[in-house]
């Protein structure tokens, strides 16, 4: 198996974990299943998502957002 293949089998066993726990997730503000947000990191060329874990009161995970962080359009300071 391939490094990348292990990878994204080892996230959507993560975050199927976290469904079955009733954890909300989203990508880009939209609510989405594991396989969803698995296959945009695979389809990603260029830049990463960034995690965001909301927390109860209790410190429990209540939530799990991912936002797609763009490099583009940030400015380059090249000496």
């Amino acid at each position: 198996m391939k490094m990348d293949e292990r990878v994204y089998r080892e996230l959507f066993t993560e975050l199927e974990g976290y469904e079955k726990r009733g954890v909300d997730m989203s990508i880009d503000g939209y609510r989405a299943s594991p396989l969803e947000i698995v296959t945009a990191h695979m389809t990603r060329e260029e830049g990463t998502y960034m995690r965001d874990y909301v927390l109860s009161r209790d410190g429990n995970i209540q939530a799990l957002r991912f936002t797609d962080i763009h490099p583009y359009g940030r400015e380059q300071n090249t000496p």
